[in-house]
Order: C-alpha cells, then sequence, then structure tokens
C-alpha cells in the first residue's frame, strides 16, 4: 500500500492525499460505506459502485467470523469474491463488538473469551487469532486488535486498558511480519490510539503506535457517548502527533 500526499492547508491540518492499494485507488479524505457482515444493508451492489461510487467499504472481523464463517469465506477465496467486490475493503479487527458485549466478553491478557450473540457458543479472540482471520477474510486494511474503552471511563482503567492494547499491537505486528496474505495481494495493517477521553493517555498512544511505523494508522476508542466536543478535542490532539505522511481513519 502507498499513500502520497497532494494538498495541505496552511490554516489547518487539513490534507487531500491519495492511497493505492491492490484492489484501487482511494482519494482522501473518504466516506466508507459500512458492511458489517460483507453486506451495505439497503444498497445493491451495483448502486454502491455505480450510483454511489464508493471506492472502499467496510467489513467486520467479528461478524465475518461468526457468519458466514472463516472455512467458507477461504473456500471461495476472500470477502472481495463472497460479496462480488473488485475495490478496497478494510476490515476492522472486533474490538468495538467484544467491547459491545457486556456481560457476554472477559478480557484478559492472552485475548478475550466471548459467547456470540448468535448462539451463544463460545469463541476466544487472541491478538495472533485476529490477524489470521483477517488474513483468511482478505481485507486490504487490516485493523490491530484493540480494547475499546466504555465512556464514562476512570483514568487508571483508561490507562490500564490502552497499555494493552500496546502490548497486543506488538503481537499483532509479529503475527503479520510471521504470516503472508492468502490470496496473492497485499494487506496493510493499521494500529489503533486509545486512551479514552484523557488526553495525556491520548498522546502517549499516538506517539507508541506512531514509533511502530505501520503503513497507516487509525483513532479509536470514541463516539461512545462523550460530549461532541470531548471527541475533537482528543481527536486533534492525536492528529498532531500521527505522521502526516501516512493515511488515518
Amino acid at each position: 500500500m502507498k499513500f502520497a500526499l497532494n494538498a495541505t492547508d496552511s490554516s489547518s491540518k487539513a490534507r487531500a492525499g491519495t492511497l493505492v492499494t491492490d484492489h484501487g485507488e482511494i482519494q482522501t479524505p473518504i466516506f466508507m460505506p459500512v458492511g458489517t457482515a460483507g453486506s451495505v444493508k439497503a444498497v445493491q451492489q451495483r448502486e454502491l459502485k455505480n450510483d454511489i461510487d464508493a471506492k472502499i467499504i467496510l467489513g467486520n472481523t467479528y461478524h465475518l467470523y461468526l457468519r458466514p464463517g472463516l472455512s467458507l469465506l477461504e473456500k471461495v477465496g476472500g470477502l472481495h469474491k463472497f460479496i462480488g467486490w473488485d475495490r478496497p475493503i478494510l476490515t476492522d479487527s472486533g474490538g468495538y463488538q467484544v467491547y459491545s458485549l457486556g456481560a457476554n466478553r472477559k478480557i484478559t491478557e492472552e485475548g478475550v473469551i466471548f459467547k456470540s450473540h448468535i448462539d451463544g457458543s463460545k469463541h476466544t479472540f487472541t491478538p495472533e487469532g485476529v490477524m489470521d482471520i483477517e488474513r483468511i477474510i482478505g481485507a486490504d486494511i487490516i485493523m490491530a486488535f484493540d480494547e475499546c474503552t466504555p465512556y464514562p471511563c476512570e483514568y487508571t482503567y483508561a490507562k490500564k486498558s490502552m497499555d494493552l492494547t500496546h502490548r497486543w499491537l506488538s503481537r499483532c505486528i509479529k503475527q503479520v511480519n510471521e504470516t503472508s496474505p492468502h490470496y496473492g495481494y497485499n494487506q496493510a495493517l493499521f494500529p489503533i490510539v486509545q486512551g479514552s477521553v484523557y488526553k495525556d493517555l491520548r498522546i502517549q498512544s499516538a506517539e507508541f503506535i506512531a514509533s511502530q511505523n505501520q503503513a497507516g494508522n487509525a483513532i479509536g476508542g470514541l463516539s461512545v457517548g462523550e460530549p461532541h466536543e470531548m471527541m475533537y478535542e482528543m481527536t486533534d490532539a492525536v492528529c498532531q502527533l500521527l505522521p502526516r505522511d501516512k493515511p488515518a481513519i
């Protein structure tokens, strides 16, 4: 994956760029339609491509892992072929969905044990396992496995969670470096900034994420109930620290 910075605004942090993946180019900034289980609801693929002209869509690791399942996705050659989409795809690692399960999940150093919202069956997500799952799904951009904290969140828990996310990231990077894409095209790993709504933690996390020198970065743990002004403040603090020559989500 390549990213070219085409223009910046001298009076703000706004920028425009071109993100190049093996499934096509994406002009940034871009709105990315959400196709959680592989399909953008209420929109046919023909409309999504020809009328809306979406350059990239999102799929979710948690939902795709449960249904249709990895064996079927691997058998057909990945999510692109399963849904008939020849443009870029990004997969969320499932960290937010694990957060939303509440009482149906347990977080440990090793990973997360959770019960399926479909049939109550028990499953385990580890950083290594999630990277393997995202390899099988086959998205162009894959998210690192992280813990998304709730709002409100006490400072001590937010820091503990952030540190765990950083340790998980190191394991994600190692697993990606030691494995190969399944379908002959490249996949780019994006780490995720956490730290709840505490500016000092956000700064620490952004500095750590930037130091990993991955293809791009993501800002996570927001839009979970905090006031808009607080979300903007946290995003602004992070954007000052993430590399401007790399894409951010």
